[in-house]
């Protein structure tokens, strides 16, 4: 299981250096580099926090909309012929309505 640092609805990996013994990570799912690094985990929480305060700081100050993790957006690519499948499936569902019923469904066995 993977764990994550989360701030303000960002989250950010945790990676050792097993040469040197520091910890580093940066924002995930987000375009702009946003990266930190501490010698303790206690401290990489508190990079990770200050890196995403200075990131939306950042941003404030250029003017600059902050990138989001996971906006609830995603394309999916498929057969044509999975496509028309899953549009006869939903049965007048939209299929945003039908996909999200199968992921949550799909998630529900895997807890």
């Amino acid at each position: 299981m993977t764990t994550y640092l989360t701030h303000k609805g960002y989250l950010g990996s945790i990676e050792p250096d097993l040469e040197t013994g520091r910890l580093y990570g940066k924002l995930l799912f987000i375009r702009d580099l946003v990266t930190y690094e501490a010698e303790t985990l206690e401290d990489l929480k508190k990079e990770f926090i200050a890196s995403v305060e200075a990131y939306l700081e950042d941003c404030k100050a250029l003017g600059k909309e902050p990138d989001r993790p996971c906006k609830g957006t995603f394309n999916v690519r498929i057969p044509p012929e999975l496509h028309r499948k899953v549009v006869l499936a939903a049965k007048g569902k939209s299929l945003n309505q039908f996909v999200r019923e199968a992921l949550e469904e799909k998630l529900s066995h895997a807890e």
